[in-house]
Formats: structure tokens, sequence, C-alpha cells
């Protein structure tokens, strides 16, 4: 059975972060990352013929593993590993991979010994078999490489997070350059000046149609063998990754003296570099990638990476790259080179992000489009302010699939979207002195909820306000009549109570008819997209699953009213993070197989236990729900008549709680109510009072218990008898208790061996119909339906907002506080106070 990815992710990160110890997360990276390598390319090309990396003999992952325990074991790897795999391909060098035998980082003796051999342990787990990595294209490896590289950036702290841009941004950069939509082949070049692990790179390239050729540099040396690992990691084993040097001062990609060009270009380069100079006299440049344009600030190296972007783009070609927002609008040398920029059209669009993106700094940053096709015909740049589009995670913001997809849609579509995005002509931004700050042009705040004088002079709520609800209207056109009365012209009152108002609306016709039209919107969605699930097979590609699902269901709500479409999608999207992804994954290894499998613990001895079993793919509370509801209903009465009983005893409890209550003798060192002691209490009763009374109690008892009116012929002749009718009673609900939890156990345990007996029974056509229908899309039908909720819930506390606001006008509370000033007077004045 395949292990879920999501779990391989975490088990992978937790596992070599515990072995971590005391070194930094940016050294540790290094070792984690390059076992990760070795045994990808040992799983991968071991004994394949004509494989594009060469897998010496005695240098694979096995032999790695034949070291654990070794005394001498990081110079072993060293030597006997790395060394002749780096000899053997001319993509790797030694200094790619991190020392295994330095003692400053891994420890000396027995220290390094096990540090490394439990390291090594790690990847033997056998779900990381990557001799079939590749479910038709979905990238286990790959996926889990950018998953450590992330956490990695996380914990590296301020000042070493450069070396990983978020994957989201990535995306947003691959998608809007434009070659999605170009005819690619190897001759298509795409370059990464500052590649550093080279994730950016490997999101263009996987954003073309056919394969194309990748370039890229990096001037840490221990980053750039990151980089040269990750294109062989992700397929790209013939990406040409330069050797370690600064790109500005040294530029390895030319054609003789003059810089290379390339189709396309993305960077994200060190922010705001203030040693970008240094070994480059700028005045004369020998690659002229400040002629025409001007020289960047001795201590502001953003121009400078921009303008080499721009020298190294061939005529058609098309880049985008990461800038901090101060580009946009800084002045004196910067604003003759935007200037420039903009009178030549290169900058074809500005796209403003959400701060505290990046691991490096918490500044908000752009990327900026330069595409020198149209730069002639180009009227304007066209501008999106995405800056309130994020989700919080840990210390971090992060693009959410709806920020990243309503993006990358205005961009390339240049849609126009008040507060969002548009085209600015040049005329406009000439007007603004060349000035590109995207405030400047585009208002992205949240419109100013303003208060209206009249009405709060006066009463009654703002027609002005009523008719900015138009879209609810537009929808429920009579449910605003049902709702408000004019009370004189330009102002209406609530015609409902405010307790009834989200009744109104939710029960209204119009907005029913429009709660069932939207379910028969997901309706036809779900029909039209359940066969084609029910279809997958072994070999299927996840990503595409995803993908042609995700943008079905944002076309289909495209228009709808009052939902937004991109929110319906993100419902999808993290479904499909939490759960769906890893089940379609699991398909696409095995097929429909609903497997179950024992769960096993080990206690902090080592000694195993079984706790019970699961499945994955098909939950038991699925099964049970479809095949056993009559079996589920009656332990839900069980449950139901169980927490009555304890109710009543948590009650009775209660009114005789205390030192000096009738339950008092009844509680254990714990103040609990025990049966045992309260049997011996009624015991030590016997013996104290009436025995003529108490058999007849007793007897009484067998046949059915005391009427009330014999109980109170007892309680005249004998008061202290009302503790023994207070003990019974605890006891027969502590009976009663413990049996429905017995009989609750049995029926769980009945329920559970029929559930997981039922399993095998189940035939492909079921196992399909309890994955697609019962858990897939109930689920992102009860998501989507939230949504719904989400409409008649806004308008509901906007009405009320509104009704609260205005119901009580100025004079009205004039008077009241009148009154009450009155009031405290009298009462002074009868207290003998002068006032």
């Amino acid at each position: 059975m395949a292990l879920k990815k999501s779990e391989l992710y975490s088990s992978l990160w937790s596992s070599c972060d515990e072995l971590r110890g005391g070194m930094d997360a940016s050294q540790y990276k290094d070792y984690v990352l390059s076992l990760l390598f070795i045994k990808y390319v040992s799983d991968k090309y071991s004994g394949v013929p004509y494989a594009p990396i060469k897998i010496p003999a005695g240098s694979d992952f096995k032999a790695m593993v034949a070291l654990k325990g070794a005394t001498d074991i990081g110079d072993q790897i060293n030597k006997h590993i790395i060394a002749p795999l780096a000899a053997a391909n001319e993509q790797l060098n030694q200094a790619d991979f991190p020392d295994f035998n330095d003692s400053t980082k891994l420890g000396d003796g027995k220290e390094k010994v096990e540090k490394l051999t439990n390291l090594i342990a790690i990847f033997e787990n056998r779900a990381l078999d990557f001799s079939k990595n590749r479910a038709e294209g979905d990238d286990i490896l790959g996926d889990a490489y950018e998953y450590l590289m992330r956490h990695f950036a996380t914990e590296s702290g301020k000042s070493k997070g450069q070396f990983y841009t978020p994957a989201e941004v990535s995306r947003i950069m691959a998608q809007i350059i434009g070659i999605g939509q170009a005819q690619t082949s190897t001759d298509t070049t795409v370059y990464d000046p500052t590649c550093g692990s080279g994730s950016l790179l490997l999101k263009v390239g996987d954003e073309a149609r056919a394969k194309v050729s990748l370039y890229g540099q990096e001037k840490d040396s221990a980053t750039s063998g990151l980089a040269r690992m990750n294109m062989i990691l992700h397929d790209y084993p013939t990406a040409q990754i330069a050797p370690p040097g600064n790109t500005l001062t040294d530029p390895k990609f030319k054609h003789g003296d003059t810089i290379k060009q390339f189709d396309f270009v993305v960077a994200n380069p060190p922010f705001s570099d203030k040693r970008w100079s240094t070994g480059l006299d700028p005045l004369h440049d020998p690659h002229a990638r400040f002629k025409g344009f001007g020289i960047p600030p001795a201590k502001q190296g953003d121009y400078a990476y921009l303008l080499h972007n721009v020298r190294s783009l061939k005529s058609t070609g098309s880049s985008a790259c990461i800038l901090p927002h101060g580009v946009l609008f800084r002045g004196n040398a910067e604003a003759d080179i935007r200037r420039a920029l903009v009178r030549k059209g290169y900058i074809k669009g500005i796209i403003g992000l959400p701060a505290n993106l990046f691991y490096g700094t918490g500044i908000p940053a752009c990327i900026v489009v330069v595409d020198k096709k149209d730069a002639q015909a180009r009227k304007g740049i066209f501008m999106i302010d995405a800056s309130q589009g994020f989700m919080k995670e840990g210390p971090k913001n992060r693009l959410r699939s709806q920020d990243i997809h309503k993006i990358v849609d205005a961009f390339n579509k240049a849609l126009d979207l008040p507060g969002y995005s548009r085209t600015v002509p040049y005329s406009e931004i000439e007007k603004n002195n060349y000035n590109l700050n995207l405030p400047r042009y585009i208002d992205s705040q949240k419109t100013e909820d303003r208060q209206d004088i009249e009405g709060h002079l006066r009463g009654g709520i703002p027609q002005a306000d009523i008719d900015a609800l138009q879209p609810y209207w537009e929808v429920c056109p009579g449910l605003k009549s049902t709702l408000f009365s004019e009370v004189r012209p330009g102002y209406l009152d609530l015609a409902v109570e405010k307790a009834a108002i989200k009744t109104t609306i939710f029960e209204h016709s119009e907005f029913s008819d429009f709660v069932a039209k939207m379910a028969a919107q997901f309706d036809a969605w779900r029909d039209e997209n359940s066969e084609a699930l029910k279809a997958l097979t072994p070999g299927s590609n996840p990503k595409n699953v995803i993908f042609n699902l995700s943008e079905g269901l944002l076309a289909h709500y495209t228009g709808k009213p009052l939902i937004d479409k991109y929110d319906v999608y993100q419902h999808l999207m993290d479904y499909w993070a939490e759960t769906m992804q890893d089940d379609v994954y699991a398909i696409a290894l095995d097929g429909w197989k609903a497997e179950t499998s024992r769960i096993i613990e080990k206690d902090k001895k080592g000694k195993e236990k079984d706790k019970g079993w699961t499945c994955d793919l098909i939950p038991k509370s699925y099964i049970v729900a479809r095949y056993f509801a009559k079996e589920q209903a009656e332990i839900d009465e069980l449950h139901a008549k169980l927490e009555a009983t304890n109710a009543a005893i948590a009650e009775l409890d209660e009114e005789h709680s205390g030192e000096d209550g009738l339950l008092a003798e009844g509680r254990n060192d714990k103040d609990k109510v025990a049966a045992a002691l309260l049997k011996a209490r009624r015991k030590a009763l016997a013996g104290e009072l009436d025995a003529g009374f108490f058999k007849r109690y007793d007897k009484l008892e067998k046949q059915g218990g005391a009427e009330e009116d014999i109980k109170a012929e007892f309680l005249e002749a004998i008061p202290d008898f009302q503790e023994v009718f207070v003990i019974d009673d605890m006891l027969k609900l502590l009976d009663e208790g413990g049996a429905l939890g017995r009989a609750i156990k049995t029926a769980e345990a009945e329920l559970d061996a029929a559930a997981y007996a039922k399993y095998p029974e189940l035939t492909e056509a079921e196992i399909k119909t309890l994955v697609v229908d019962d858990k897939w899309m109930a689920r992102i039908n009860a998501d989507i339906h939230g949504e719904i909720d989400g409409v008649s819930q806004s308008l509901t506390q906007r009405v009320r907002v509104l009704a609260e606001r205005y119901e009580t006008p100025m004079p009205k509370l004039a008077s009241r506080v009148t009154d009450l000033e009155g009031k405290v007077a009298d009462h002074l004045t009868a207290m003998g106070f002068a006032w």
C-alpha cells in the first residue's frame, strides 16, 4: 500500500530535524538533500545502460548503507561514494557535496558515526523507492525536495533564506512570462542569473509545453551544487548550471565577449544588494548592460540585476524579476533608469505581492515583467495590486491557490478589476513623473463605511447604504421590500424584528430559489466529473487530475451571482492538499484498492501494540454510513441514553454534594461517587435504622420500587431514610450507566468487526462509489455549500449593523439622557445630597 505523500514528507522532515542537533539548518540541509539525491539516482539509474547519470559500481546508496556503523564512515562516503559519482558525471563536482567527514559539523568519533548512520537509515524507508518515482508525471521526489527546501529555508533564519524562492511565487512567474503559450522545444532557452537552488528555473521549465533548455548561475558554491542536484532530481539532467560565480561581475554564459541572450529570463536576486558593484567598473561595463539606461546607485543593486536581465533577453524575449517595491518609486539614478525602461516600452506589467512572503526579508516585493517583443506597440503598463490576498502560515505569509490563479488570470487576460488590476496608459504614468508606485494607480483599500449625519439625527437607514447591497437585490429583488420600509424620501426602517433578520432572508422564496439554483449548479458539476474520476486508472497523472478538475470548477462558477469563483476554487484546492491528492496518488499507484492495515504503535520500551486498524482510501465511517447505518443508529441511541443517564447522575451528585450531603459517605479520595462505597453505606444504614422498615422497603424495591406516597410514609416515620432513597437512586443510575456502557462497547466491537470484514467484499464499483460520491464529492459539496450560507450571513450581518446604527436618533438619545439625569438627581436629593 502506498505511503501518503504528505506523511512521507513530514516524516522525512521530522526525522531529519531530530538528527540535526546543534547544526544550523542552512548547513544540515546540504547533508540531507545530498543523501536524498544519492538515493534517487541510485534507485533510478543503477544498472541502467546509457542513463543520463552514471552510477559507478560500489558507489550507490546500497554501498552507503553497508558503511553504517563503520568508524571511518565519513571518510569512506567521501572517497568511495561521492568522488567516483562526481568523476563519472560531468554535470557534477565533488564540491557540490558537503564534506561527510567534517568533524566541526558532524562531531568526532562515535557522535559522527551515529549521526551519519542514523541519517542513512532514514532513507532506507521502503516507501522511498524512486525506481518507479513518477506516477505518470507526478514527481514524488521533486515534491519531497521542494518540501524539505521550504522547511530548511524557514529554519535557516533571515540571512540564509535566499536559496529558495517560494513555490507559489515561482508558479506565478512561470505562468505570466508566456512560456506556456509558446511553441517550445529544446532550442527554447530559459535563464536564471541568480538561480539559488533552481526551484524557480524548474517551475518555468515545467510550465512549457515541451522540454526546454535550462541555464542558471549562482554565486554560492553549496547552493549551486544543490541546483545541479535539483535539475537531475526533476529530470533535467542536461540543464546547465554554471560553476559558482557572481553574475554581475562574472557572467558565465557568453558568446565570445558578449552576454548570451535567452528566450525567457526569470530571477529572484538579493534585495537591494549593497555590494553589487564589487569587482566591477559600472562606467566601463564590458557587457554594456547600463548603456542607454544609466548606472544604478552604488548601494542599491536592484536595477543592476534587472538591467542584466534586460541585456540577457533576445529581442523577442520575456522576463520576470522579483524586486523590492522601492524600485517603483525611488528617485535620482533609479528614477532615470525607470523612465528609460518605460519609454522604451520594455515593462509589460508590475504585480505587487503581499508583505512577508520571502524567507530573507519581511518587506513587500513586486514582480516586474519585461517583454521586448511588443515594446514598440505597447501603450501602457498592466498593474496588479495583489497585496491583500494571502494566508498566514507560521511566521510568514503564503499565497493561496486562489491568489495565484487570480493574479495569473488578471495578468494573462489583462482584466480590469476595480481595486485590483488595470492597464495604466503611458500618459497617466508620465503625469506622475514615471513613478510606478501601485497605490497611485490602484486603490486596493476597502471602501470606508461612512456615517450618515441625518440618519443619526432623525433616524432611518440611508438609501445609499441599502443601494450598496445591490448584488443581493439583483438576485432577490423582492427581499428588499420585505426587509425595509420607507420612512421618508432617502431613508428606510427595518420592517422586521432584528432577531428575525436571518430567518426572513433564509426563508424568503427568492433566496430559497437562489440556494436551490446553486445546489443544482454543484450537482451539474458533480455529475459531469464523477464519472471521469471513477475512470482513473493506475498510472494516471494526479497533477493533471486536479488541474482539469479545478479549472472546470472555476469555469463552472464564473459569472454566478453572489459567489466568488476563486473562493469556490480554493475549497477544492484545500481539500486536494488535505486528503484528495493522497487518495488520487494511491489510486495512480495501486488502482482502486481499499486495503486495511493494522495500526501498530511502540511504547517507550520499543514494544509494539496493536491499536486497531485503518484504511486511508475509505475510512471506516464511510463503510458504516453506507452499509451499517441501522447498527450505527442503534449505537447512537445508546450513546444518547448514556448521556442522559450521566446527566442525571451529575444532577443528583450536585444536589447532594458537600461534606454534609447525603452522598458524602459514598465518595472516594478523589471526591467521586463510588458504587462500592454507596453499597457499604447502605448496609451500614440497614443496621442503624429500623429493621422492619428496611425489610418492607427492600421487598417493595424488588417488586418494582416504592411509590412516592409510601416513601413519604417512611420519611415521616424515619427522616433518615432519605439517605437510603438517594443512595438507591444513585446506585440505579450507576447500574444503568454501566449497563449502557457495556452495551455500547459490545455493539461498537460488533460493528467494528462487521465493517472490517466488509472491505474484502467490496467490488471495484462499490469502492469507486464510496470514494468519489460518498467521500470526495460529499465533502466538496459541503464546503461549497458553506459559501451559500456565508451569503445569507453576510447580508444578515450588514442589515443588522445598519439597523442598530440608526435605530435610535439623536433627539431620542438626548431625551433618554435627560430622563436619566433627572432620576439620578432625584435619588441624590432623597439621600440628602444637593446636585
